[in-house]
């Protein structure tokens, strides 16, 4: 009897293993692999060897990148640097990358460890770029300006807040889903509706002009948190359109099996130009 409550004890620790390991696996779309889809005229990005997580095009085409991200459980191919802020004119021909010097007292450049972004332009023109940051572990959210002639970025303060997040549209990573709210006056939500994919979605870039939603996507999640330089992990990105409708639009802009690009996290579009970030790998800008 003892044996049989055993050998019973056995066999419903591996059926709970194996029912764990398969929804882990299916959370990372371990199995997956990616069908090409191909743009015109795909240039790298000069510069960029590091990531670049999150980018924020303005409406004159000046560009930020974040980049040198570290993050639990994420390949850092330079671990031991801080992370910056990046600035590219996507007006020029050959485009390339410059560092924005961060000038003021108030933030410790050496844990620098920048993450997703945004901007917001005040009447008066002036640019704010606001950068979720990861120093030591923790997360807070610095506030800069802009300073366009000197090509630099004034640090006014960081903001810290155990609520910090609020959105609009929320990227459930791991879940393979974008949940649709609708923001109200008084600063409260209603969900409007959750869309599925076949894919990890991570950061949303928002189109100015058409609404249209631009998602990095990591097609096969195991690759990205068990980096193997042989298999690589690929890149994705969609574009979905007519969103608030009941029948939104998605479709498969570029995908690449990792030979070119890896771990894409980030797409974002200006005058005809599809402009890609990864965390931890190179960017990429091709023509639409």
């Amino acid at each position: 009897m003892a044996k049989l409550l055993a050998l019973t004890l056995v066999g419903l620790v591996l059926a709970l293993y194996k029912n764990h390991r398969s929804s882990y696996q299916t959370r990372l779309n371990a199995f997956r692999e990616v069908t090409p889809v191909e743009l015109p005229n795909c240039n790298l990005v000069k510069g960029i060897e590091t990531g670049a997580e999150d980018l924020e095009i303005l409406p004159n085409g000046l560009t930020f990148f974040s980049t040198g991200l570290k993050y639990p459980g994420i390949k850092s191919f330079d671990p031991s640097k801080p992370g910056k802020i990046l600035l590219m004119d996507l007006n020029k021909k050959e485009p390339a990358v410059s560092e924005l010097e961060i000038i003021g007292n108030t933030l410790d450049i050496s844990s620098f460890n920048p993450h997703g972004i945004s901007t917001f332009t005040d009447e008066d023109n002036t640019v704010y770029l606001l950068v979720v940051n990861h120093p030591d572990s923790s997360s807070t959210v610095e506030v800069f300006k802009f300073q366009e002639e000197e090509r630099s970025l004034l640090h006014l303060k960081t903001i810290t807040h155990e609520l910090l997040p609020r959105y609009v549209y929320i990227a459930e990573l791991l879940a393979h889903k974008i949940h649709v709210y609708e923001k109200h006056a008084n600063w409260t939500l209603t969900p409007l509706k959750v869309l599925n994919f076949d894919t990890l979605v991570d950061n949303i870039s928002v189109d100015p002009v058409t609404g249209d939603l631009w998602v990095g996507c990591h097609p096969n999640g195991m690759r990205i948190f068990f980096y193997d330089a042989e298999n690589p992990p690929g890149s994705e990105v969609l574009r979905i359109q007519n969103i608030l409708s009941e029948d939104p639009k998605v479709t498969v802009v570029y995908a690449e099996n990792g030979t070119v690009l890896q771990g894409t996290t980030v797409a974002s579009v200006y005058k005809g130009k599809l402009l890609i970030g990864t965390v931890f790998h190179k960017a990429l800008y091709c023509d639409l």
